[in-house]
């Protein structure tokens, strides 16, 4: 899909193609009759990001996932931003469901891993087999980390995307924000579908920030509460300036074609007060 996270397109663009032969088209997966125009003979999987990393866009995954069913073909939906907390893709039709660990899952920054989820058995089977071959697996320590994070999940991502709707609404109106991306805002374009598959909008809110990349440094560092970090889904809130950090990797022609410009900030919501985090929003932007 198009717009997908910064990590996937390297991999997909870098690994799966130059070493691998794989073969990705990159597509608006709302748009159906753009989708069917680029099934092949050889198409096996059709990958769904929702909400997207970092512009928050999301897909409406029971619709897509009906379409592939019909077509015989296999949907994996990234569901790291979401968790299983806030959106089920499992239930809404998806054949796997893959998601960092790291993130909300662990909760406190302190993992590395990511899991991959799925309700037949038989690619539960090859999955197994190649985490056993190739050694895929976390630590002992990891996962335990993992497992101790799942048991306030709920407790931090209601948290966590109560503060984010608060952020949300009020930078919306403030008049050094050009943009602000939230699936939880009536005014976001696919708010429909956040209502639908969705409990809460979600814990990141992404912004444009008027001016220019000096403008956008200057930001940066007079934030006090938000650390400057490439990961997210912590307790703490953190921003990510998306151009040099998540999606670096990209071309500035690659970044801007998808809506990633130097001003773009995506911000992870913590479960702080919500008074400072505003407050420390109103002093950076003075």
């Amino acid at each position: 899909m198009k717009g997908v996270y910064g990590g996937t397109f390297r991999l997909f663009e870098r690994v799966a193609i130059e070493n691998h032969g794989h073969q990705f088209d990159y597509v608006d997966l709302n748009n159906l009759t753009e989708v069917e125009a680029k099934i092949k003979e050889n198409t096996r999987l059709i990958w769904i990001e929702s909400p997207t990393n970092p512009l928050l866009e999301l897909v409406d995954i029971k619709r897509i996932c009906a379409f592939a069913k019909n077509k015989n073909i296999l949907t994996c939906v990234d569901n790291t931003f979401a968790t299983a907390w806030n959106q089920k893709p499992l239930e809404l039709g998806a054949d796997i469901v893959m998601l960092s660990t790291s993130k909300y899952i662990g909760g406190h920054s302190d993992l590395i891993g990511g899991a991959v989820i799925t309700h037949r058995s038989d690619l539960a089977n090859r999955l197994d087999f190649l985490k056993t071959t190739l050694g895929a697996i976390a630590s002992p320590f990891d996962a335990y980390l993992a497992l101790r994070g799942l048991k306030t999940l709920a407790l931090r991502m209601s948290a966590q995307c109560a503060n984010a709707l608060e952020i949300a609404n009020f930078l919306q109106f403030h008049p050094k924000i050009e943009q602000v991306y939230y699936p939880g805002l009536p005014t976001h374009p696919h708010y429909a579908i956040c209502q639908a598959q969705m409990r809460a909008g979600g814990a990141v809110v992404t912004i444009k920030l008027k001016g220019d990349l000096e403008d956008t440094k200057k930001f940066l560092s007079k934030l006090r509460y938000f650390v400057l970090a490439e990961s997210l889904g912590g307790v703490e809130s953190m921003v990510n300036h998306s151009a040099t950090m998540s999606h670096g990797s990209m071309t500035k022609e690659e970044r801007e074609a998808i809506g990633i410009y130097d001003t773009v900030l995506r911000l992870s919501v913590g479960i702080e007060d919500i008074r400072d985090l505003l407050a420390d929003l109103e002093q950076a932007l003075e």
